[in-house]
């Protein structure tokens, strides 16, 4: 009888419904991360962020609490690095660059602060009207 009983285990451990098939044994693959391409605008737009940043900056240094900098800067994220963790991480490298650079320089609004704002807010404007004029909306 146990000679009978241990033809029956072989057996039955040998027919496929008790096998592992072969994509059974392997885990699953892991999905593939999605390229990040540049965009052909990412050094442009890499330094209007840049902008936004400093902007942000002397704004909140030599005027009222202004936070539409920094919510434009939120919006530009959202809109041009969805999925592309690489991008996000590079503007907002910028972003804080930006801030960062005149953090140094100014620790109160003197009228080379105010002329600097105003000059890198021109420059963002033509940034912006360059990429949206020649890549699109």
């Amino acid at each position: 009888m146990p000679f009978f009983r241990l033809a029956i285990v072989c057996a039955l451990a040998a027919t496929p419904s008790f096998a592992l098939s072969a994509a059974e044994a392997e885990p699953p693959a892991a999905p593939a991360a999605p390229v990040e391409k540049p965009a052909p605008y990412d050094g442009k737009l890499q330094r209007f962020a840049e902008i936004l940043g400093s902007v942000h900056y002397l704004r909140n240094l030599c005027a009222a609490h202004d936070p539409s900098w920094r919510q434009t800067m939120a919006a530009l994220l959202e809109d041009e690095t969805k999925g592309e963790p690489k991008r996000a991480a590079q503007l907002t490298a910028a972003f804080n660059r930006g801030y960062r650079s005149f953090a140094a320089t100014y620790a109160r609004c003197t009228p080379q602060a105010v002329e600097a704002e105003s000059r890198y807010r021109a420059e963002g404007a033509t940034l912006a009207a360059e990429i949206t004029a020649r890549f699109g909306n």
